[in-house]
């Protein structure tokens, strides 16, 4: 049996996205884990309590998810194997026999709540916001009655016996979140021509050494397709930097491009390479092309 933990209760988002994840990956006989955040995800794979996680890492209207960036570096080395992408948008949902009028507190994620301000304002601007730990969770608080309202999955109106007053609704249509699916540490996911690679790295703080370690990926044609930055928590003003690149550790320009990138850090963590989603971006050079290349020059030092 394999458990994956993911950020619950069952309902959210996150459980959608696992269940995508562990088809993706080919995983069988699989247990969920529902857990209270994405550091209790992390957390239980470095616990050995899951074999994986089922983490957001990004939305297309909020940017990076920052506690998971930060989970990251926070214990033992984890690895991403896999990623898949969900359209979000939410229903909202009370009690039955209740309306949005006589309803005082809505309860939903602080990232969710970022994505229908838009709509609350327009339709229920009196409501006050209550966060909850995830959207699923808001919908177990109305049904509870520690809030009145839930901005959430509406499957989580099935799953707590509530009624939903407004579906698809989102400020930004075709909003996306970006998962990833974790486990500790290990072999990278085999090589398929089109694949994410992702490091986290420090660097000495010297001017210009930002914009030298980003072009070893320049000088070689890697395509770097996000960058991120996070404060250390060490020192002020020091900061992490994560950054994704279209390719895999196998390919030789990214290995080449890692390679120097490594003699410039202070530490650089390997975050994974994996399978990306989508239409895989133009390489500067194929891997065949590089090893005529890698030939002509081992020809050329044995004077043939």
């Amino acid at each position: 049996m394999t458990t994956v933990a993911y950020l619950g209760p069952s309902g959210t988002f996150t459980e959608a996205a696992m269940l995508k994840l562990v088809d993706l990956a080919g995983l069988t006989a699989v247990e969920p884990l529902a857990v209270s955040s994405p550091s209790a995800a992390f957390a239980a794979v470095r616990a050995g309590d899951a074999e994986y996680a089922c983490v957001a890492i990004e939305n297309s209207v909020d940017g990076a998810v920052t506690t998971t960036h930060d989970a990251f570096i926070e214990g033992e080395p984890v690895q991403v194997y896999r990623e898949t992408s969900i359209e979000v948008a939410f229903a909202i949902m009370l009690r039955p026999g209740e309306d949005l009028a006589g309803a005082k507190r809505i309860a939903t994620h602080p990232v969710a709540y970022n994505q229908v301000r838009g709509w609350l304002a327009d339709n229920a601007p009196h409501l006050e916001f209550v966060p909850a730990s995830s959207n699923a969770a808001a919908a177990e608080m109305v049904a509870a009655g520690e809030a009145d309202v839930a901005a959430a999955p509406e499957r989580a109106a099935s799953l707590f016996g509530l009624d939903i007053v407004a579906r698809e609704v989102a400020d930004v249509r075709g909003a996306t979140t970006r998962f990833v699916l974790v486990g500790r540490a290990g072999r990278p996911t085999p090589r398929t021509g089109n694949d994410c690679t992702s490091v986290i790295f420090t660097l000495p703080n010297e001017p210009g050494s930002l914009v030298g370690a980003l072009q070893e990926f320049a000088h070689r044609g890697v395509s770097m397709s996000r960058i991120e930055s996070r404060p250390t928590r060490k020192v002020f003003g020091t900061y992490r930097f994560y950054v994704d690149l279209s390719g895999h550790i196998d390919d030789a320009q990214v290995a080449e491009a890692l390679r120097a990138l490594w003699l410039r850090c202070e530490e650089i963590t390997f975050v994974g390479s994996w399978p990306a989603q989508g239409q895989a971006e133009p390489a500067a050079h194929e891997p065949s092309r590089l090893r005529q290349a890698d030939e002509w020059v081992a020809k050329v030092r044995s004077g043939q």
